[in-house]
């Protein structure tokens, strides 16, 4: 059996526990008390021994330079005034009296374009090529003026048919006709030349051929002879011009046969001109048309006098 312990020792048994817990206690917080002096003592021992090499250092380089100088001291700095922090009204400027007028928006307005000046164009003129002018193949007559043309005979012959004469044969539209050459000028070439049209011409102008003469007026030959019969195919093949004595315009045919001289009683005179004015007779030997340049001529200016009259 355990033996029963004394109620009365009890108090002190815990004092006793306490007391030598407090003991305990002091004796722990004493060594660490130690060790932490022992650590300081070497760190501040360190510490000594850095200061006394950096002494010696610093001795041995301000030997070494020269005496240094003096920094200068700074100015002394003047105190400010002392402000006074009493308030005091100020009058009222007049400007801010005065109503405020309001402010109007700037009118903007619209850009102003102006025109880009047109660049100047230098006129250039141009020359013209000069105009070929078509030498004539024969000159059958020379003369450079119009004689007056003789009225008829009362046979029907006119004053050139006298007496034998000379004639050129030519071909218009498969028909020869036949002109004394004393009525003519000169035998111009027609093919590989271009006429120059005129406006408001009659049917029978073909147009205008540049010759050493002057300009000449091409007349359709086939138009005025056969106007009954006449083809606008007529127009194609034409191959020489032939001038009229005295007058500004030309015959256009086909083919110039040849010249050859006519007796006035081998020749078929027509005693009355109503219809063919311009037939003067016939060749019988030739089988060919014998011309009345001046009668042909004729026809030609009432011709024109009245396209004039139909254009006005």
């Amino acid at each position: 059996m355990n033996r029963p312990l004394d109620i009365a020792s009890r108090p002190q048994l815990a004092l006793q526990n306490y007391l030598d817990a407090l003991l305990f206690d002091a004796t722990e917080e004493l060594q660490v008390v130690e060790s932490v002096d022992e650590f300081q003592a070497a760190v501040l021992e360190e510490q000594a021994h850095d200061a006394r090499m950096r002494c010696a250092v610093a001795a041995a380089v301000a030997a070494a330079l020269p005496a240094a100088v003096p920094a200068p001291q700074p100015a002394p700095m003047s105190r400010p005034a002392p402000v006074s922090l009493a308030w005091s009204p100020q009058p009222e400027p007049a400007a801010a009296r005065v109503m405020e007028r309001p402010v109007m928006p700037p009118v903007i307005l619209p850009p102003v374009l102006v025109p880009e000046p047109e660049p100047i164009v230098e006129a250039r003129v141009v020359e013209e090529p000069p105009v070929a002018l078509v030498e004539p193949v024969v000159d059958v007559h020379l003369s450079a003026q119009r004689t007056p043309t003789p009225p008829p005979t009362g046979d029907g012959r006119p004053a050139w048919a006298a007496e034998p004469f000379e004639c050129l044969l030519f071909d218009v539209a498969g028909l020869t006709l036949a002109v004394p050459l004393v009525c003519l000028g000169s035998i111009y070439p027609l093919a590989g030349h271009d006429l120059t049209p005129l406006f408001g011409q009659p049917d029978w102008f073909l147009g205008i051929l540049p010759s050493q003469a002057g300009n000449l007026k091409v007349l359709d030959t086939a138009r005025w002879i056969m106007p009954d019969r006449y083809r606008d195919d007529f127009r194609q093949g034409l191959q020489y011009v032939i001038s009229v004595q005295g007058y500004e315009w030309g015959l256009a045919v086909h083919q110039v046969s040849r010249s050859l001289r006519l007796d006035p009683n081998e020749i078929k005179w027509r005693t009355h001109r109503g219809q063919r004015p311009w037939l003067a007779g016939t060749v019988i030997e030739h089988m060919c048309a014998l011309l009345d340049v001046s009668e042909l001529a004729e026809l030609i200016a009432s011709g024109a006098v009245k396209q004039m009259h139909k254009l006005n």
